[in-house]
């Protein structure tokens, strides 16, 4: 099915009325990209923490409409909502499914994380390093944009699976993944030998996603998915969640409750200088607490204490 695809650059501050108008006005999607990504200096924000936008200076957003939308009659309803931005940058362009698929599928390379943890798009092959007996590959498909790997916080939680596993710390274990998104954090650590994970996530598309990235990775038999509110009220040996940094101050309580005496938390989508507080929060439940840093972001990782 065909789409009418509208493209504006716009600075960082404008970013969020462009995108509230556009949304205002029935866009089925809104995409955000570094508009120097020609230059070779781009940044890649692929996943932002639920709930936030780390943006670049400069943006190119893009937005998709119904094919039989008129462009004229979109550009006046646009100036309408907001008059006070420049909408005669706009440009538009027909689109079909396949082009916008093709858009994600180029961006997403085979990654990977600590020693046996790969990512690797179903439009790739594997890389040779990732054919080894103990490598733990998840195959994930781009165009579910609930997180492939790219962004720091993800990141940081993927190499501390990582490094559990090759301490022995995660096999023949249950995992719990608080805002799992893809499901990817729950997909490494069952490929890296937990036996069971449970995804929990407020977005009941997220939880589609991650069940169907379960089946297609082969260990749909031994992941579950619930919203927040039908989640079992058990405790995990391992749990890891990668949320914003005033979700985890408010489900403290929660998250610590979930940590069987002696299993291990990891913490993320914390931006640097928004750890101290966390540290404090979490301090009642958990010794030791450590901090990890990739970029601008941060990973708190810690062991309950026995009860």
């Amino acid at each position: 099915m065909p789409y009418l695809e509208l493209t504006l650059r716009c600075r960082e501050s404008e970013q969020p009325r462009y995108e509230n108008a556009l949304e205002d006005v029935g866009a089925l999607s809104v995409t955000l990209l570094d508009a120097d990504a020609d230059t070779g200096n781009e940044r890649a924000i692929l996943e932002p923490g639920v709930g936030e936008t780390p943006l670049w200076h400069a943006l190119v957003l893009t937005a998709l409409f119904p094919a039989d939308t008129d462009a004229l009659i979109l550009l006046a309803a646009l100036e309408a909502f907001d008059p006070g931005l420049d909408w005669s940058l706009a440009a538009f362009r027909t689109v079909e499914d396949e082009d916008w698929e093709r858009a994600w599928l180029d961006q997403f390379k085979p990654m990977r994380f600590g020693d046996r943890t790969f990512i690797v798009p179903w439009n790739h092959d594997l890389p040779e390093e990732a054919r080894g007996a103990d490598a733990a590959v998840v195959r994930l498909d781009p165009g579910l944009a609930f997180g492939s790997g790219t962004h720091p916080t993800t990141a940081l939680c993927l190499r501390w699976l990582d490094g559990l596993a090759n301490a022995g710390e995660l096999v023949n274990r249950s995992v719990l993944d608080f805002g799992c998104g893809s499901g990817i954090l729950a997909l490494a650590a069952l490929k890296l030998g937990a036996t069971s994970a449970v995804g929990v996530d407020n977005d009941p598309q997220a939880l589609i996603a991650t069940a169907d990235n379960a089946a297609r990775n082969a260990v749909g038999d031994r992941l579950s998915v619930f919203l927040p509110d039908d989640e079992p009220a058990t405790r995990y040996p391992i749990v890891v969640a990668n949320i914003l940094a005033s979700a985890l101050d408010a489900l403290a309580e929660t998250l610590a409750d979930r940590v069987a005496p002696g299993g291990r938390i990891a913490l993320s989508g914390i931006l640097h200088g928004q750890e101290a507080d966390l540290l404090e929060r979490y301090s009642p439940w958990f010794e030791p607490l450590r901090v990890e840093r990739e970029d601008d972001w941060m990973r708190i990782d810690g062991v309950r204490r026995s009860m």
